[in-house]
């Protein structure tokens, strides 16, 4: 019986909790109605767990506590799945915050508990009590009071869990209405159950979960669409704001992490405006979307995939529909109608990637989109602000995907893809660069003015100078319908003597306004 959690044991719990969800992630699947009864928690929580223990595998054998239980947490956060996931992963960052820095003997454990539930409530948006979040608050207050024996605080959180797992029916009614306890907190049981076993190293190799009190089909929860994941690197002050706009974007908003790494996951109708909103936020990465098969969403047999992309001019329409793109023309300066966006998402199928290619377009495509969602069709509105940022979505677009995976590769070629442009004013306009006169040129760098310059070649080339960096690939230039001969030609020709590992491709967009639209991947 262990009189301190070392770093050993915590090695040894790892594994045992991952294997122990392994062997039970099926019962758990089949009690998981809550929040959209997708059948995936068991998995997910499995998923986490392993995470945190192939963590674990990585240290030296004389890693110190405070390095375990910083790899357990860190393994968890970059690991975690599912809404359950995330949520165990801050629990786990809790225990981290204490043990890390503790002797490890039961008055740690105990404070580490309460640690890990006050977090992981604080990481949930709107907590709901009958979840997971009830049973790590129930275990909590049972041990916040207890002696210092380790034994006794692991023995009564798993006991307390066992107890508060068999209360949640009564805390939640769609788990009264479906005859099953949460499907989250029973993981929980096992994570603590395990955990005492290991400290007083009496396992018995199997952890009773519930079965649920009578066979009946889940009830189909008016949940939004899709679930979106993602890590994202971005300070506290911006996640802060982030948190305020998932939460009006969709629910089951939780937002794990901090030191400027966060995981988050959010159950959205709009995947790309979530998605668009961490791009404002700071750097998303491993970004995930999920169509939510239980959602009560109706979700037809797709008769075929689609891309609606938004085009100012013929000749950048023309270049669309070469591609694939069922298109919608719009005035420079303008956007189309809802009317119009509704019809070309009709036109393009089942399941649809919508491109608006302006930031002006992105509210009226959002609500064609939403009309289309209630009419059964899976869309998705992908966060470009500039055709070129959708000439780089489409162009690895593969309707042979599924559905979310397309989503996904298309998002990441767009924020990839770096947008600018040049204007040659023709009224005095103050920027950021500074004011800008009749016949200056204004070069601007991803929305935002860079530099003013009195002759267009140069202002162009130093435009694409700020743009391409060490790992660019690929400069694609749109001509406007009025732009100088020659102009493109010569970004190709200053791309070939300075950059001649970069591919520079020319189309005809024929936009007004703009001589040049640049983008670089």
């Amino acid at each position: 019986m262990l009189q301190v959690l070392d770093p050993a044991a915590v090695r040894r719990w790892s594994h045992l909790a991952a294997e122990t969800l392994g062997k039970t992630r099926e019962e758990i699947d089949a009690l998981n109605v809550f929040p959209v009864p997708d059948g995936d928690t068991g998995t997910n929580l499995h998923l986490t767990m392993l995470s945190a223990a192939d963590a674990l595998d990585g240290l030296p054998g004389d890693a110190t506590a405070a390095d375990t239980w910083r790899a357990l947490a860190r393994g968890a956060l970059l690991g975690a799945h599912g809404n359950s996931g995330v949520i165990a992963s801050q629990a786990l960052r809790g225990l981290a915050e204490v043990l890390g820095e503790a002797a490890g003997g039961g008055a740690d454990l105990a404070r580490g508990l309460v640690r890990a539930a006050e977090l992981a409530r604080d990481a949930v948006a709107r907590p709901v009590e009958g979840t997971i979040l009830s049973v790590l608050t129930a275990v909590a207050a049972a041990v916040r009071d207890l002696p210092g024996d380790l034994a006794a605080v692991a023995r009564r959180a798993a006991d307390e869990a066992h107890a508060a797992l068999r209360r949640t029916p009564g805390q939640l009614d769609v788990l009264a209405r479906n005859g099953v306890v949460d499907a989250g907190a029973a993981g929980l049981v096992i994570v603590l159950e395990t955990l005492a076993a290991v400290v007083t190293d009496a396992y018995t190799g199997r952890v009773d979960i519930p079965a649920p009190a009578r066979r009946v089909a889940p009830e189909a929860a008016q949940e939004p669409g899709y679930e979106v994941m993602y890590l994202l690197d971005a300070d506290a002050a911006a996640v802060a704001v982030l948190r305020e706009e998932l939460d009006a974007l969709g629910d089951s908003l939780v937002v794990v992490g901090g030191d400027g790494l966060w995981n988050v996951h959010v159950h959205v109708d709009d995947a790309g405006a979530a998605i668009e909103a961490a791009m404002r936020a700071g750097r998303p990465h491993r970004i995930k979307v999920t169509y939510l098969v239980g959602s009560g969403r109706t979700h037809p047999a797709a008769r075929g995939r689609g891309v609606v992309a938004v085009a100012a001019g013929p000749a950048l329409a023309a270049v669309f529909e070469e591609s694939g793109a069922v298109v919608v023309r719009r005035e420079p300066g303008s956007s189309p109608s809802q009317a119009e966006v509704l019809a070309a998402i009709r036109e393009a199928g089942d399941e649809v990637v919508v491109l608006p290619n302006d930031s002006g377009t992105r509210e009226v495509a959002a609500a064609a989109a939403e009309i289309a969602r209630e009419e059964g069709r899976m869309v998705s509105v992908l966060p470009t602000r500039a055709s070129v940022q959708g000439l780089s979505a489409l162009a690895v677009h593969d309707p042979l995907r599924r559905f979310d995976d397309d989503v996904v590769a298309m998002t990441e070629a767009a924020a990839h893809t770096r947008h600018g442009h040049v204007w040659v004013a023709d009224r005095e306009v103050m920027t950021s660069a500074g004011l800008t006169r009749p016949g200056d040129v204004l070069g601007v760098v991803d929305g935002d003015a860079a530099l003013i310059g009195a002759d267009l070649t140069a202002t162009t080339l130093e435009v694409v100078d700020r743009m391409v960096s060490s790992s660019s690939e690929l400069v694609t230039v749109l001509e406007g319908a009025d732009a100088p001969a020659g102009l493109a030609g010569a970004v190709r020709d200053h791309l070939a003597g300075t950059r001649p590992d970069i591919e520079v491709v020319v189309y005809a967009g024929g936009q007004g306004g703009y001589p040049l639209l640049i983008g670089v991947d």
